[in-house]
Order: C-alpha cells, then structure tokens, then sequence
C-alpha cells in the first residue's frame, strides 16, 4: 500500500450535477461518471474528488447534507457509488470525495432533534447562543452568504450560527459527540473503499467559545476571494468565528481513522489574510491532513511572477515541510480563463507552471478544455448566492454548467433531457470530440503537461527553490535524487531575457513548447523552459 501517492498527485475534481447525465433527468448522476471514468483516466491523472452526491434538500446543492451516508436520489444509489469505486480503481485512480463537516442541512435528524427544545439529547450539538438584551444577535459575526451568521429560532427563543445560508447550521464540534458522529462517518466511506477526502471549509469547523466580537478589518486589507465584494463578510477580521486552535486536536484524530487505509485528505482553507500560514499548521508534523489548499491561486487577479515569487516566500517562512494543493479553478470561483483574462497560449504557460510547483494539483473539470465563464441570464440562475447579489455578483452557476462531450449532440453530449443549467453555445466549439482530433488542442496539452509531471520524481515529490522573479519571468529549480530540473517562465506577453544557471542541460518540455535551453537568451511571451541537467 502506497501510502505517500498523494504527494504531488493530480487530481481531478467533478461536479456530478453537471458531468454526465446517465438516466436522461437533466442531472449529473453516479453512474453518468462511471461511465466517463475512461475519459479521466486517459488524462494521466492520479485521483478524483467527487463534489457532494449526499442526500441533501439541495438549497446548496448537496453542501447542504441531512444524511452523511446516503446517495441522494437525483444522483443514484449507493450500489451506483460502488460502481464508482470499482471502475476508478479499475483504471488506477484513487477516489476521493467531498466531506462537508462544519455544517448540516436544517432537514438533517440533528438538528430536528437540536431544535426542539434545550434540553433533548442533541441539544448542544450545534451552536446555540442566546440574544443579547436587546434581542439582537449574539454578536457580529457575518455570514458569506449575506447578513448576519445567525438565525433566531422562536421555538428555543435562541439564535443558531449558520456561516452560510440559514439552511446551513453549524455544528458545534466542542461537543466531543459531535466529533465522534463525524468519525463515524469518515469510516463509514473509508470501508466502503474510498481512498481519501476533501474536506469543505476545514477550517471552520469549531467557533470561539465565549463568542466574541470579531474586529473589523482595515479597508486596504479587504480581499474578495472568500465572498464577493458586494458583501460586507470581508470587512472583519476573522479571528473567532474560525481558524480557532481547538481545530488541530480534531485534524489529528481524522488523520489517525484514515492511517489504517492508506488514504489522504485535503482541506480547503477559506481565509483570504492568512490562508497560507493556516494551511502550514494544517499540513504541517504529518499527524494532522496532508493537504490543504488555500485560495492564493483562486484569486480574482492573475498570478504574476513577483505574486507567485510573495506566495512561496510566505509559505516557506510558516512552515518549510507544509504540502500545499494548487487550483486555479473549482466550483466557487469564475473559471480561471476568464477571471485572469487568459489567452489560450497563456493558459498553456501557466498549466505547465501548476505541474512544476511543488505541492499536489487540483484540475477541475472543463478545464482541462480550456473553457471560458459562461454568460447566464438572471432567468437561469439556480445558485442562490448569484440570486441575492445579482446583478453585481453573479453567483458560480457560470463554472457549473454541464461538461460539454459532443460538439453536435443534444446539450453537448451531457444529457438526452433538459440540462439542470443551460450548456453555453461557445463552449460546444470546446467540447472533447473536437479536442481528441486536434493534436495541439488545450486538451492534450494538458495531458502532455500532467505526463511531464508524472515522468518527474523531482516534480512530484522533490524539493523546490525559492521562486525567484526578474521581470515578468518566475524561475526555480526542482530535485529528488540524482535529478534536478531547471524551471523558468514568462508570465507576460513580451519577450523577457532569462540567464541559464551553470552547467549542461536538456530539454525535458519540448512536447509542451518548451524552449530548448542551449538556444536561451530570451523567452517569449509566455514562453517556458523546463530543463533537465545531464
């Protein structure tokens, strides 16, 4: 058993609502994903994460749980999700799915209990406050959702915390209970063959005890990558309605169920001041997850080489040994084709730079096309953060709309029915019949770029320089061993001059237009140099 497959693994999230529809409803479904297993596999991927396909009232859309281990009908059964399971495994993909644990559905049997009265047996298994004397909240804290983060309920005369929608209560993992029904879980699906979690909002899982205020935040600190602007969840400091301390203790019992099995875990760290740092205690002394990914590469603005050079300078100064998990793109955020404003021969720069850095990759689906945001009118809409802040922020059904198969099939090869959420007519000229017969497509791009990942120790494991940045180019070097690879590429659309360290060197990225380093005086624009010393 490999228990380290983890480290530097590719792995490649799915929205089931919006992958492949199976029995024609219009929805994603577990068996549509079984079905299309082969397709991920032969992009050299090591894993998949699985977006929640839990039974949920969907307000959410499955982030919003009220049953851990049920398969919510629209998705299938658990007999489909064995299927799942089989055939990944089949094909050599780990399979990893979405744990959403700071927080249930109002619908979940805990929280009907909860509710009722203060004294039943899960009175306290979620966050409970009284008013303040003048009725009004327990204090200031904001939900991302919009408005305050909690909600009265008349029949405890108390307000309960919701970080999300007032749908969404949070446990209270305070309660020792609490954290043993959540253990409970894991194992539940670690025995049913998964190999490994992504854990929603990790580090929201325990509040301040004594519940106090959060400080505000000054406005040139404010950073819109957790919550859009138009709300005012960025103006505070968030320093106690999460990150809090208790949350290591409970990391490491989640790591200790998941030893036994060989499987990993990676944790999505929302903290726009200090996501880098949290992600080092997260991942940090290999007892608590082994991955985290912060919201750095998810920013609104584009990725330049002195960002990327501030990112790791950070990162290695919290903690040298912390493993970070890159994405560009995932479910909550504009596609990063449209939110950096990329060309594609931009996009293939900044795909081969994703596989040389040092941590694990997150791709999520689409993007691996190259897809653009796709426009939606108000009509269409099915999010309901796009729905309360629309027009100014249009919510994130423009990244969920379904993968787009067949360029000239009904709804793009992704259902025989009426899609859940329209397929945008420009991705169709994108879909994944056209690419398999174009060999310089984005799609095999990204294959020839997750091989070079793969064919390299030194970039799947190896130790990483400090990226330094000259202009607009980034360079650093990667080893393991006796391999050791020299990394250099031009984040901007003029040429740039790059100096070639000492020594003798080969190509290792030509199939990805990289340069060939004996001939390197300039990049560029958006130029690269992945060279091998021999």
């Amino acid at each position: 058993m490999d228990t380290d497959w983890w480290r530097g693994a590719v792995i490649y999230q799915i929205y089931p609502r919006s992958y492949q529809d199976d029995n024609g409803d219009g929805v994603g479904d577990l068996r549509g994903i079984a079905r299309r297993i082969p397709y991920i596999a032969s992009l050299g991927v090591d894993a998949i994460w699985i977006s929640p396909f839990f039974t949920s009232p969907m307000k959410d859309f499955g982030y919003d749980v009220s049953d851990y281990c049920g398969v919510d009908p629209m998705f299938g059964t658990i007999e489909d999700f064995d299927l799942v399971v089989a055939t990944a495994h089949h094909h050599g993909l780990k399979v990893m799915i979405d744990l959403v644990l700071s927080h249930t559905s109002d619908q979940h049997p805990w929280f009907k209990e909860s509710k009722r009265d203060k004294t039943n047996d899960k009175a306290d298994w979620y966050v409970w406050a009284d008013a303040k004397p003048d009725g009004t909240p327990p204090n200031n804290w904001l939900s991302i959702f919009g408005g305050s983060a909690w909600e009265w309920h008349g029949g405890r005369m108390q307000y309960f915390l919701h970080n999300f929608l007032t749908s969404q209560p949070d446990l209270n993992l305070h309660n020792p209970k609490v954290q043993e029904a959540l253990l409970d879980v894991e194992r539940f699906w670690l025995r049913r063959g998964v190999n490994g979690f992504r854990l929603d909002t990790i580090n929201f899982y325990f509040a301040d005890k004594l519940l106090r205020d959060n400080p505000p935040l000054p406005p040139h600190e404010r950073n819109d990558s957790i919550a859009p602007g138009v709300n005012p969840y960025n103006w505070q400091r968030h320093i106690h309605s999460k990150n809090q301390p208790e949350n290591l203790d409970f990391l490491r019992k989640f790591r200790r169920e998941m030893e036994p099995y060989g499987a990993a875990a990676v944790g999505e760290v929302g903290d726009a001041q200090r996501g880098l740092e949290i992600m080092a205690e997260y991942t940090a002394g290999g007892d608590k997850v082994q991955m985290c990914y912060p919201f750095e590469l998810l920013q609104p603005q584009r990725l330049t080489a002195h960002g990327a050079e501030e990112i790791f300078a950070r990162l290695y100064a919290a903690a040298p040994d912390a493993w970070p998990c890159w994405a560009y793109s995932n479910h909550d955020v504009v596609r990063w084709k449209t939110r950096w404003n990329l060309t594609d021969e931009a996009m293939r720069a900044y795909v081969v730079l994703l596989m040389c850095l040092r941590g694990s990759v997150c791709l999520y689906q689409g993007e691996e096309l190259g897809l653009a945001e796709a426009n939606l009118d108000y009509n269409d809409l099915r999010d309901p953060y796009g729905i309360q802040f629309w027009p100014e922020f249009k919510g994130r059904d423009g990244c969920r709309t379904p993968m787009v198969w067949d360029s000239h099939g009904h709804a793009g090869g992704f259902s025989h029915g009426r899609p859940w959420l329209p397929v945008s007519p420009a991705h169709l000229v994108r879909a994944v019949d056209v690419q398999e017969e174009a060999s310089d497509s984005v799609l095999h791009h990204y294959r020839r770029a997750v091989e070079l990942r793969r064919a390299s120790a030194a970039l799947q494991k190896g130790t990483m320089t400090l990226p330094k940045a000259m202009g607009n180019v980034l360079t650093f070097e990667r080893h393991v061993g006796e391999e050791r690879l020299f990394c250099a590429f031009n984040l901007g659309g003029g040429a740039s001059a790059l100096q070639m360290p000492s020594g003798h060197w080969e190509n290792a990225a030509r199939s990805l237009g990289g340069i060939d380093p004996d001939e390197v005086a300039t990049l560029g624009g958006w130029g690269l140099c992945v060279a091998r010393a021999v």
